[in-house]
């Protein structure tokens, strides 16, 4: 458990009261992010913070209507892009998150959307099992994939069969297809990827694909939901001996020592054939591909096994993460995906399920580098990359309590 944090807490509240207004925020029409109901860079994603502040006692509800308001300025997105951080699950995301009466009814009726949206994703998903072709980025991934509509179903109805399915679904990732060619080469697993890092086809920098661990975008994320099902009570059956599976791959490319443990973001069909890793593969310590969103998904998996051993080490990955300062030094934003803030809200969490006090007094300092960078930054508001999402991260461990709103579990981190 950590302190309560004044000078975190003041420095979220002074990010917090420049947001107020959504009119004040200037938007690029040309960028799909900013987008009012884009959770990475939109209203929605801003509505978290307040939404979050109201919850605790350090905001109002009318700031966080506001930004509601305003996510749902343009028409309701429920076609083929929508997805965790984008249209009307992201929206039901923040309502949900929020708990007022006044969306009920909106909620329920977002409910029915996001059903068919995941109906959907399901049966394209077994058409593309049942022909025997190999795994699509988005067609799992969190961002954009089945994980993220996991996450909602998880956290609002995690007992609907809508939840049961689809997490079935991220269960069966680990049963490969009956016939792919490629497979034997390198003794690929079922969830190789065709893709390239952009989510398309790279015949150029990854022409036979490649094995993702990251949580943005990878199996860490798929790693973290099963586990957190499995703790939650609601795992389909498979789900423990699909997360051993995907935790033996992990530990298979698992590199550095066992008091500085550290994963690829991602492997090649190279790394798959000669079971080799290159030093300059040690990605940088960022919740998207890096060792702070791969270890917590490692802890979760260690906790939901019952493998104290797979959670003590996914500790010590962190605590020595936080104790470099060269690997720190390498997170050079602010943000949640590649910034300081994502390192800062998945060790916060992980010092939350852990018995090493030695985790928890590494925080404050990491705490008081992001503020720090936060009022020197020029970055913009947004959730993911911006000042938004540094300010819930130094918000949560300011009030040394665990989010009201739950609002990072679109991290995967809870």
């Amino acid at each position: 458990m950590t302190d309560a944090d004044p000078a975190a807490l003041t420095a979220a509240a002074t990010i917090a009261e420049a947001l107020t207004d959504p009119s004040t925020v200037a938007r690029d029409p040309g960028n799909p992010h900013t987008r009012p109901q884009s959770l990475a860079g939109g209203a929605v994603g801003i509505a978290l913070l307040h939404i979050e502040r109201a919850r605790t006692g350090h905001g109002d509800e009318a700031t966080a209507h506001a930004w509601l308001t305003e996510a749902i300025s343009q028409p309701l997105s429920t076609g083929p892009n929508a997805n965790l951080f984008h249209g009307a699950p992201a929206l039901g995301f923040a309502l949900n998150a929020a708990d007022q009466p006044r969306y009920h009814t909106a909620l329920a009726a977002i409910d029915g959307h996001i059903a068919a949206v995941t109906r959907t994703r399901l049966a394209a998903a077994q058409q593309r099992i049942d022909l025997r072709q190999r795994l699509r980025m988005r067609e799992f991934d969190l961002i954009h994939g089945l994980t993220g509509l996991a996450v909602y179903h998880l956290r609002r109805h995690p007992h609907e069969a809508i939840a049961r399915d689809v997490l079935a679904y991220l269960a069966r990732l680990t049963q490969p297809p009956s016939s792919v060619a490629a497979a034997a080469a390198a003794d690929l697993p079922a969830w190789w990827i065709t893709d390239g890092l952009s989510s398309n086809p790279d015949p150029i920098k990854f022409p036979d694909g490649h094995g993702n661990l990251g949580m943005a975008h990878g199996m860490s994320a798929v790693i973290a939901v099963l586990a957190l099902a499995a703790l939650s009570g609601v795992a389909p059956v498979g789900t423990r001996d699909a997360l051993a599976e995907l935790c033996a791959w992990t530990d298979r490319w698992r590199q550095g020592t066992g008091t500085t443990p550290w994963w690829p973001g991602y492997i090649t069909y190279d790394n798959a054939r000669t079971r080799q890793i290159a030093r300059t593969q040690h990605p940088r310590p960022s919740w998207c591909y890096g060792i702070a969103g791969t270890s917590r998904a490692q802890q979760l998996a260690g906790l939901a096994l019952a493998d104290p051993a797979r959670q003590h080490q996914a500790e010590a990955a962190i605590i020595a993460l936080l104790r470099d300062p060269e690997q720190r030094a390498r997170l050079n934003g602010i943000g949640l995906c590649h910034g300081k803030a994502g390192l800062l809200q998945s060790a916060w969490r992980m010092s939350e399920t852990s018995s090493n006090p030695e985790l928890a007094a590494e925080l404050p300092g990491l705490a008081a580098d992001l503020a720090t960078q936060l009022s020197e930054a020029e970055d913009g508001p947004d959730l993911m990359d911006g000042t938004a999402g540094a300010a819930l991260a130094l918000h949560t461990i300011g009030s040394a309590t665990a989010p009201a709103s739950g609002w990072d579990a679109f991290l995967a981190l809870a």
